[in-house]
């Protein structure tokens, strides 16, 4: 038994492009109330010069933890060969800002074990829960067996936490047959309940891509919006929009209060990117929805950037400095396959025409405009050149493939979408067709209702190459209970030729990669206004390897 493990503890701060911006207004905002949080946490998340690392919270707590500090669950993520990110947080009261537990530094024991009963730890190890980071714990454990089921708890004072399971990838270069993953995003918590979460969670399936809205900015009210609580009241802390850290902080607490989310993460490795309502509502870049001064959207930001990281199973490589992180990353199983997952908030260009569905035209088609930044598009394409890997993934955010939303010649496109940023997605396919990526397979969530797509070589000729495929796996529960056939069902297949599948409900994506094909189930609920609908799958497609466009399965 090893205490084998990293720590994911601050790392000292890089320079970030936007330090003079936002340096100067969290000076002149540090008495306003978008920094109302406490002193340390203030100092360590708006200050260009951040402290070392556990300076705030130098001493450890010594006084019995009174309650049960595991409330928001645990959690794993970005399977390694090697190695697995572990995450838990403490937190005996998660609806107060500090959790419950002060500014003081607090040591947890964590195990890794080959059985749920832990008959034999062949892991152990301890970390500190620091004030700073609202007592989160990251650790890295590494030397691991690859391809490799675990089970993970961890342990402070006389309390023990829920025990999660999780797996390593393959051995790199080994020819694995086959990969079982599920697709999730945008589940708003006001707008119902995580039923989508608790069939996740009893799914068979290696990995979960949560594809971003792991929260939403908005107000919930003290009934929990459309879950219509009669037992329980949501403190007012809720009832207003997300803006200080301790604002987003104790959204996460809310959201993780939930025992279907915290079963899914127990069941499942997740990888997690972030999409708008983690920060903002559409927001592009440095440039907010609303007309509030950038320098201080970048402190909102910061703080939201900051939060999602302490709320995560995150390694430290993504810890943000100020308002800026890394959150685009690669993974990899075996010679299976290769995840690319992508950021399509933090770089893009402001969106064309103010925002509102709009034809194409000189504005949105303007080719400097970015929706990944040229770093990250570079990233990408040099990734697929050097890629070994059968089925390349591409986790993203927005739709990708076209979407007009009328059948007439100029019909309006979302300007958020990659529709919006035309000559950014052609730069892409170039380089998906540069690089000969055969079996490519784009992830989206966002638009809370599920699509297949042939992704096209030119979407405004159904005759052209097929090049890979698209789905959107729909929302836990942003929209509400949706229907089978929204209005425009019957619009958007026939202005769509490469749409294959349109369907309104709540539900997630199954995806079996294998060395023949690819399986995509589009599993669906019938209502998350009302707990415990049943599950279903509404659909099944595939698309064989070297052979792009989707088939009923």
């Amino acid at each position: 038994m090893a205490p084998t493990g990293r720590h994911s503890a601050p790392a000292e701060p890089a320079s970030s492009p936007h330090d003079a911006v936002w340096g100067a207004a969290a000076r002149h905002l540090g008495r306003r109330r978008f920094l109302t949080v406490t002193a340390a946490a203030a100092a360590l998340a708006f200050s260009v010069d951040l402290p070392a690392r556990g300076a705030v919270a130098a001493r450890e707590r010594t006084a019995r933890i009174t309650k049960d500090p595991f409330t928001l669950g645990v959690a794993s993520g970005d399977p390694l060969p090697d190695s697995v990110l572990l995450w838990t947080r403490l937190a005996p009261e998660p609806f107060l800002e500090d959790g419950g537990m002060g500014t003081e530094r607090v040591a947890v024991e964590w195990e890794v074990a080959l059985d749920d009963r832990f008959a034999g730890v062949l892991f152990r190890g301890t970390a500190d829960a620091h004030a700073e980071y609202t007592h989160s714990v990251h650790v890295d454990v590494t030397g691991l067996t690859p391809g490799t089921e675990y089970y993970y708890r961890f342990r402070t004072g006389s309390w023990i936490s829920p025990t999660g399971r999780t797996r390593t990838a393959p051995a790199p270069g080994s020819a694995t047959s086959g990969l079982r993953l599920a697709a999730v995003a945008c589940q708003a918590y006001q707008d119902g309940y995580y039923t989508v979460h608790r069939h996740l969670a009893e799914d068979d399936v290696d990995m979960v891509l949560h594809l971003g809205d792991y929260l939403y900015e908005y107000a919930v009210n003290p009934a929990g919006g459309e879950r219509r609580y009669t037992d329980l009241t949501l403190p007012d802390v809720f009832n207003r929009e997300t803006m200080t850290l301790a604002d987003y902080r104790l959204r996460y607490s809310l959201y993780k209060s939930d025992q279907d989310l915290r079963a899914a993460h127990a069941a499942h490795p997740f990888v997690v990117t972030w999409d708008d309502h983690e920060t903002e509502n559409n927001y592009a870049g440095s440039v907010p929805e609303n007309a509030v001064p950038p320098a201080e959207f970048l402190l909102r930001r910061a703080a939201a950037y900051r939060a999602y990281w302490e709320n995560q199973p995150l390694r430290a490589a993504q810890l943000p400095q100020g308002p800026d992180a890394q959150l685009y990353r690669r993974l990899h199983w075996g010679t299976l396959a290769q995840f690319d997952l992508l950021d399509t908030r933090q770089y893009r260009s402001d969106q064309a025409y103010d925002d509102r569905p709009h034809a194409p035209g000189a504005e949105s088609d303007d080719p400097a405009r970015t929706l990944t930044g040229a770093a990250q598009e570079k990233w990408l394409i040099d990734g697929w050149r050097d890629s070994t890997a059968l089925w390349n993934v591409m986790p993203q955010q927005v739709c990708f493939s076209q979407r007009k939303f009328d059948v007439t010649a100029d019909a309006a496109l979302s300007m958020d979408a990659w529709d919006g940023y035309r000559a950014s997605r052609g730069r892409v396919v170039a380089g998906a067709k540069s690089a000969g990526v055969d079996n490519w397979l784009i992830l989206t969530g966002d638009v809370h209702v599920a699509y297949a797509f042939d992704v096209k070589d030119d979407f405004d000729d159904p005759a052209s190459a097929t090049l890979g495929t698209e789905v959107t796996c729909t929302s836990v529960s942003s929209g509400r209970d949706g229907v089978e056939r929204p209005a425009n069902w019957d619009t958007y297949m026939r202005a769509n030729p490469h749409l294959r599948f349109y369907d309104g409900r709540r539900g997630y994506v199954r995806i079996r990669l294998d060395r023949q094909a690819a399986r995509m189930d589009f599993r669906t609920v019938s209502a998350v206004t009302t707990p415990g609908a049943a599950v279903t799958t509404a659909a099944s497609f595939v698309t064989e390897a070297g052979s792009p466009g989707l088939k009923p399965a």
